[in-house]
């Protein structure tokens, strides 16, 4: 298996204009990612966290294709977690994938007995602040 990740996507005012997912249905079908769950929600005004069903976001954008993409990983603590990043009155997508593409280096790697000891990942606009100020 490759490396895991997850992603807490904001949609301020609720707004989804679906026009990110097509992509990402691209990236799983050329076998770069796979979608380990997938989960929506929406942060009350109270601060309460709601988690939505896919006929709960409106017809304006059509998310069917993402219809069965959860294996339940995702419970009701880790929606609430995401929901503490959420301005309230926003919704958001929880996305959690597999990186494919890397399943062959991190095989090879444990068969040669290396191990990960750290990751992480640097946000775009730091990396865009460090490049602007070494121009």
């Amino acid at each position: 298996m490759g490396p895991v990740d997850y992603l807490v996507i904001e949609f301020p005012g609720n707004r989804m204009t679906g026009e990110a997912f097509p992509l990402l249905v691209d990236l799983v079908e050329r076998g770069l990612v796979r979608i380990i769950d997938l989960a929506f929600l929406r942060k009350e005004t109270d601060g309460s966290v709601v988690a939505l069903e896919l006929r709960d976001l409106g017809d304006e954008v059509d998310l069917t294709v993402f219809e069965g993409a959860s294996a339940g990983v995702l419970d009701q603590g880790d929606l609430d977690e995401a929901g503490n990043a959420l301005e309230p009155g926003n919704s958001a997508a929880v996305l959690v994938y597999e990186n494919v593409w890397a399943a062959p280096l991190a095989r090879a790697l444990r068969r040669s007995g290396a191990q990960l000891v750290a990751s992480g990942r640097i946000p775009v606009q730091a990396l865009l602040a460090s490049l602007d100020a070494t121009e």
